[in-house]
């Protein structure tokens, strides 16, 4: 670090970690690479000190920056100086005590990657990871990524995606799981609903945990004070938008959780819904699209949980309605798997939880053997239908030579199958 660094540390070094990761989520946009790369090279305290200082620039911490962002495939960008302009006319608004004030009083708190508790799904975001994430509710932990499933969909949902929607999202409950949405109109408060409803048949009118389950999901893991649903807001948790779903974001943050990466009294933009939109993908195993129109915001979640090398599910509909051209678009490119009730989607997320015991099965120390090439094609081989070696090399992105290898090893180690149509996952 810089001796210049070294100077301006000071008016922020003593407020600790929290703070100033509580600062910078209000200089900075969500996923603004630059920031983050800052924030990789000097941490948060000295990023925060170095902004506020007031020097115009530091070539060494311009280089490392550089090398940072090089490293995670981000564009060429315009400099350590353009930066700093687009950040510091926000200063003056920078009060993190304030905000920390005003999440605590909510009965929130800020969650920070130094916490013990911060998920470790969002690890797969790698630079792109949120500086921090501000969450309103009385459970403790989010949880899981193998205990969420993300339930997404059209906010002009019809009556079909409606019921479909509340159906998944109680049984998923029923079974463990926490439903995640985005807190929108249609689809998302469907799948809010469903799971409160489901928490409040098996806590009653005053339960906020899943402490026991009904005798028929007694096999089921548990997570202790799990959330049965989970909204994920574009804008601050002390202003719950749409404004229409108040009462309901009400309900969420008393029974279950709300979570935002930017602080309180952020109004929501285009922007921040289409960065919070990878945020409910990274946290879930699966993502599963209901209804979805042709250009759909949903899709975007969907691609980002496709990037992410996670399960993506769709659930058909009407061929005459628009609001499942979405879903079909997904299943026609191979980049969802069709899905029509919970047990699908359980199937999906790893056969209800089994893969949480805590020692591995045989299959999974198979997987744990498997080359990149191989786990990319094991993830893109159907669980229900045949797919074509064509349709394999797409989705798992290989040749077809090493499709053809690499189907091989699988089918003689019991993962795959071959049948008339193609190739399937081997059903276990």
């Amino acid at each position: 670090m810089s001796a210049m660094n070294e100077g301006i540390s000071s008016a922020w070094s003593g407020k600790g970690i929290r703070v100033a990761r509580a600062a910078l989520t209000r200089l900075m946009e969500p996923s603004d690479l630059p920031g983050l790369a800052l924030i990789d090279v000097l941490g948060p305290e000295e990023a925060l000190a170095l902004i506020e200082g007031g020097a115009a620039t530091d070539a060494k911490v311009e280089q490392e920056m550089t090398h940072v962002l090089t490293s995670a495939g981000s564009e060429r960008w315009a400099g350590l100086a353009e930066a700093l302009g687009r950040w510091r006319p926000r200063l003056v608004d920078l009060a993190p005590e304030r905000d920390l004030e005003t999440l605590e009083r909510l009965g929130g708190r800020l969650l920070i990657p130094e916490d013990a508790t911060w998920p470790q799904a969002l690890v797969d975001l790698e630079l792109g990871a949120p500086i921090a994430l501000w969450c309103r509710g009385t459970h403790a932990l989010i949880p899981p990524q193998s205990r969420c499933i993300a339930v997404v969909g059209s906010r002009d949902s019809t009556s079909y995606g409606a019921n479909v929607t509340a159906e998944i999202a109680n049984s998923l409950v029923q079974r463990g799981f926490t439903v995640v949405s985005g807190g929108a109109y249609g689809i998302d408060a469907h799948a809010h609903r469903g799971a409160l409803g489901a928490a409040m048949a098996i806590d009653g009118p005053l339960g906020g945990t899943r402490a026991a389950l009904p005798a028929s999901s007694a096999d089921t893991p548990q997570v202790e004070d799990q959330p049965a649903t989970l909204a994920v807001m574009a804008g601050g948790v002390d202003r719950f938008y749409p404004s229409g779903n108040d009462d309901l974001l009400h309900i969420i943050a008393e029974k279950g959780l709300v979570v935002a990466e930017v602080p309180p009294g952020t109004n929501p933009t285009r922007y921040r819904f289409l960065q919070r939109n990878r945020l409910i993908a990274a946290l879930c195993s699966v993502t599963v699209v209901v209804e979805a129109r042709w250009r759909s915001g949903a899709l975007n979640t969907a691609h980002h949980a496709e990037s992410l090398s996670r399960m993506v599910g769709a659930v058909p509909g009407s061929v005459y309605s628009a609001n499942s051209a979405g879903c079909h678009r997904l299943l026609k490119e191979g980049a969802a798997v069709c899905v029509t009730d919970a047990a699908d989607i359980a199937e999906l997320a790893g056969a209800m939880g089994e893969h949480l015991v805590d020692e591995p099965s045989a299959a999974t120390a198979l997987h744990d053997g498997l080359g990149t090439s191989d786990l990319l094609l094991l993830d893109a081989l159907p669980l229900r239908t045949a797919t074509t070696l064509e349709k394999l090399c797409v989705v798992a992105g290989l040749s077809a030579q090493t499709v053809l290898s690499g189907l091989g090893r699988l089918e003689a180690l019991g993962l795959a199958e071959r049948l008339a149509g193609g190739w399937k996952r081997h059903a276990k």
